[in-house]
């Protein structure tokens, strides 16, 4: 029997079997996009389970359709403009906390990702140990077109894909499969819908913290999925080529000289996704996917919170209040980004979202002390 993880919300249910305790994420209607209640009830489950010597393994997932389709951002937004960009800061500080809590966390995490999982949602799962994809996933990060910047310390994993597949998928916003992700090591393992639940039993009778043993037992229902064939990954030589490039524009540049010798559609929808895409979102981004190449988890989160508080009050753009209203409010999909072109982007403005924010009482995220720096991810090419 699931029970709230918090007394004064159900979004988070618990459920208890021996030593396993399994985190359902229950807001259904919502695909289980992370509010802030969500993330407080989170918190306090994965801290007061990391000390309770009862508990040895994690087990999250979703209810209904989706995993978890991000962070609530449209709630996000209304409460900044109706109140102060604070509001925004605090919920990304518990959020980025909670994403270090979990990638440096000392039991296994196995996350069930069923169904959709972007943004805040990989933040909560691509962090902990073991990842089960499966044939329904859509994994994307999808903050560009936004007007956001992939953060949640998308930074620090996707900068270790294979070659320069990171900057693909979290520039373009790209949607992957279960089978791509396994590929690419956001995944560890790929387990066939018919066979979760019967995974899911065995591992609600597991009575240790080993990975070794854990691994173990979810490897006893996993496949080995093929790509489809119009699939990035077969042509990850042509990625590189071009998203090793320095600039978005000359990254723009290599993909339409590419579109017509390449088969399949995946170029023609990257260049399409960045044309799209906020001008200023897709210049931080690379830099910050760039930057999270040479740094430690817990750099990146404090560095993207650097960056997000920028964003929140909207300091050189406001094209994060311009996206949530173009798709998420008005959805005329019809954004006006401001400055509205790459050049008018300069580098000056993208190092200024990496500084302090000029606030008396504005802090660096503090994170706590851990034994960990973070999973290293291991892709199945």
């Amino acid at each position: 029997m699931a029970s709230p993880a918090t007394a004064d919300s159900d979004q988070v249910l618990v459920e208890a079997n021996g030593s396993t305790r399994t985190l359902i994420l229950n807001r259904p209607k919502q695909l289980n996009a992370l509010s802030s209640a969500m993330v407080t009830g989170l918190m306090k489950c994965f801290t007061s389970y990391e000390e309770d010597n009862a508990v040895k393994l994690l087990i999250v997932k979703g209810n209904g359709r989706a995993f978890c389709a991000g962070g609530d951002v449209a709630e996000v937004a209304q409460s900044i403009n109706k109140d102060s960009w604070k509001y925004g800061a605090d919920f990304f500080r518990t959020e980025f906390l909670l994403n270090y809590i979990i990638a440096t966390y000392s039991k296994p995490q196995v996350s069930l990702l069923t169904g959709i999982v972007m943004g805040g949602g990989a933040g909560v799962s691509i962090h902990g140990r073991f990842r089960v994809a499966t044939e329904n996933t859509v994994f994307a990060m999808p903050e560009t077109a936004l007007g956001l910047f992939p953060d949640i310390g998308a930074s620090y994993f996707l900068s270790r894909l294979p070659g320069f597949y990171g900057e693909y998928v979290g520039l373009t916003g790209a949607r992957l499969d279960g089978a791509e992700m396994l590929a690419c090591g956001l995944a560890t393992h790929f387990v066939h819908l018919n066979r979760m639940s019967l995974l899911e039993e065995s591992l609600k009778k597991v009575d240790t913290s080993g990975p070794f043993a854990i691994c173990g037992i979810i490897d006893q229902f996993s496949q080995q999925p093929s790509l489809k064939g119009s699939s990035a990954l077969n042509r990850l030589e042509i990625v590189n080529k071009c998203f090793s490039k320095r600039t978005v524009e000359e990254i723009i540049s290599a993909l339409e000289q590419e579109a017509p010798n390449v088969a399949g559609e995946w170029v023609t929808v990257a260049i399409q996704s960045l044309r799209k895409a906020s001008p200023t979102s897709l210049k931080i981004s690379l830099a910050s996917i760039r930057e999270g190449r040479l740094q430690t988890v817990g750099e990146c989160l404090r560095r993207e919170y650097r960056m997000v508080c920028h964003v929140m009050r909207g300091d050189f753009s406001r094209d994060f209040f311009e996206g949530c209203r173009a798709i998420l409010v008005d959805k005329d999909r019809n954004p006006k980004w401001m400055p509205p072109s790459l050049g008018q982007v300069h580098d000056g403005v993208v190092e200024k979202y990496f500084s302090r924010v000029d606030d008396p009482h504005w802090e660096d995220l503090n994170l706590p002390a851990r034994l960990s720096h973070g999973r290293r991810l291991v892709p199945k090419l």
